[in-house]
This record gives structure tokens, sequence and C-alpha cells, in this order.
């Protein structure tokens, strides 16, 4: 068992001290590209100003014959491109697949010095991001960064949400975690090919009244669960949780109401995989303006956080004005973003 002073102590000698509270940033969206097709890298200074994060994707959905260019276009795309405040990740192959090392290796010495997360896939335990975490270390150390790279897991199959407390205290290295729903499911048995959002057969039913009338029916959510572990997890260690892949381009109405319930539940963020979610995460994970005017009124009416007062009828209290910081200071950071949000938010 490592000791507690030695938890914030670099794994390697001359790698960085690690972070004790995780940088503060915006990160709605996370957008994915694959890098290793060139059109789509040359569109990459455009539409780096208008994503939270932008995501360089080497694992699922790259062919295997183009992991290697997919490893170099990342590579070209983050030395040619200023990313400013857009945070620059990449999703690496699986700790057991050929070309994870590599991955590592070679984007930590070519451009760890821009790249702010590694994401991580099909984490599950503590022990994966111990892995990584000293292999990030001694690169971090060999080739001077001067600051830790942070590592992102992915919830995707059912060991890693049987362990993911344990895989949230894992190290000071963790950035958060976001649930991965299509390769979960397949390793649940879950009986669906659907990415992500609801099924329409998972279903409750209204208890049976007279005959010949209708029973009402209502859909479910099956990710309720396991995001509302996975928000108790990254809460308590201080790490962001995200909502992970919409997979039906088609269907705006549907992966808003699934970004908007992960929203309501503590996600910070979910990805984006189609430049059309863009603008839906930017929607639902940026607070209502009338949310916003109405936390500020609550903060305003009890400067230091203790008592109760009474508002429009309604009284307000400690708790009440923990939650109205939380709105008010997700505000701030979207308007510091989004000019068009500061003129709305009034901040």
């Amino acid at each position: 068992m490592k000791l507690p002073r030695n938890f914030y102590r670099p794994l390697a000698l001359g790698a960085p001290q690690p972070f004790r509270e995780l940088p503060t940033r915006l990160e709605r969206m996370i957008h994915f590209i694959p890098p290793h097709i060139e059109k789509v890298r040359a569109k990459v200074a455009d539409i780096v100003g208008e994503v939270d994060v932008l995501l360089g994707n080497l694992e699922d959905a790259i062919p295997a014959d183009a992991k290697e260019a997919a490893r170099a276009g990342f590579i070209e795309m983050a030395e040619g491109c200023d990313f400013g405040t857009t945070g620059l990740w990449v999703r690496i192959n699986a700790l057991n697949s050929p070309w994870m090392l590599d991955d590592v290796m070679a984007i930590v010495a070519a451009v760890g010095h821009k790249l702010d997360v590694v994401m991580l896939p099909k984490v599950e335990g503590p022990w994966d991001i111990h892995y990584l975490d000293q292999l990030l270390a001694q690169l971090e150390a060999r080739h001077g960064i001067g600051r830790p790279i942070l590592i992102h897991a992915i919830l995707e199959t059912a060991e890693g949400v049987k362990n993911v407390d344990d895989i949230a205290a894992a190290s000071p290295r963790l950035h958060g975690m976001s649930l991965g729903p299509a390769d979960l499911a397949a390793s649940r048995g879950m009986k669906t090919t659907r990415v992500g959002g609801g099924h329409p057969d998972y279903r409750v039913l209204a208890d049976r009244s007279a005959e010949g009338i209708e029973r009402a029916s209502a859909q479910q959510d099956p990710w309720h669960y396991t995001i509302a572990r996975m928000v108790d997890a990254c809460q308590a260690n201080g790490l962001k949780a995200f909502y992970g892949p919409f997979g039906d381009f088609s269907d705006e109405a549907a992966c808003e109401s699934q970004f908007r319930n992960a929203f309501l539940l503590g996600c910070a963020g979910a990805w984006s995989l189609h430049p059309s979610q863009i603008a839906i995460a930017k929607r639902v994970f940026s607070p209502d303006a009338k949310e916003v005017a109405f936390a500020q009124r609550i903060l305003e009416a009890m400067p230091d956080g203790t008592g109760a007062v009474m508002i429009d009828g309604k009284m307000q209290d400690d708790a009440t004005w923990k939650q109205a910081k939380v709105i008010v200071d997700l505000a701030r950071a979207v308007a510091d973003k989004d000019p068009d949000r500061r003129a709305l938010y009034n901040l």
C-alpha cells in the first residue's frame, strides 16, 4: 500500500510535481477527430476555437491498417496548430493492444509539452492507471515536460464499473472519467446495438386498470445507474464525469435529451462525434440564463452562505446556496470562453 504522504510525489526523478488541484478548464464537449484523414486535419485550425477540447482518436473507429497513420497525423496536427485555451487530448489504444506503447512514447516525445490529457480506454481497475501513471512520469522526465499530462479513464467494462471508486482514487494524475456505453453494453451482455441513448423496449408499464383502457408506458434510461455511480466516484475525488458518445447523428433531439440527463446528474460535458453535436453540447452544458440569474440572487441574499432567506416565496438555505454557487461558477467559466453567453448571463 502506498503511504498517503507519497501520493503526490513524482513517480520518476525529474518528472513534474503532480497537481494537487486540477486546472480549472471549461470542458463542455470533447470533440473527436480521426487524425489519419488529411482533410479532417486541414479543418482543425478552423474548428479549434469552436470547441472546449479537441481529441485525436487513435482507438475505436480507426482501422488497424491506419493506426500508425493516425498517430503520425495527431503529432502533425498538434505541432502545426495553436490551441490557445482549447484542451488538446488524445485517446490512445487499449493497454493490451500492439499500438498502445508506441502511441504514448511517440506522442509524449514529440508533443508532450502541448498535450493536456491522455484518454485511456477500457480501464478495469486502479492497476491500469498505475501503469500509465508511471510510464508518463518516466517519459515526462526523459523529455523535460514541465507539467503533468493527465489521464482520463473510460468506463466501458463491467469490471471497470465495479471498481469505479478505486479507479477514481488511483492517482493525482486522474482528470476524470467518461461513460463508454457501446463496449459496456457488450461487456454486460446487454441486448442492444445502440451507441448510447435509450432503447424503446426498456420501459415501465402502468398497472392494469379497466379492460380496454390502454396502459400508460414510459421509456427509461438504461445508463442512469452507471452515470450516477461514475459521478459520485468522480466528485468524491475531485474529478470530472462525462457522458460519452451518442451514435445516432440524425436524432439531435434524443442526443440533447441524453446530454441533458447527464448534465443534471452532474456531468461536466459529453463527447461530440459529429460537428452537429458541438452546438448541442454547448447549449446543454451551459447553464440556463434564468437559472443563473436566480442563483445570483441567492448568493447576493446570503453573502456568507449561512442562514436562510425567502426568495419568491421559496426558502433558500445553506444547501441551496451551494447549488447556486455551482451554477454561477459554471456560468463564469462559460462566459470567459463564450462572448454571447457572457452577455446573456450579465456577468
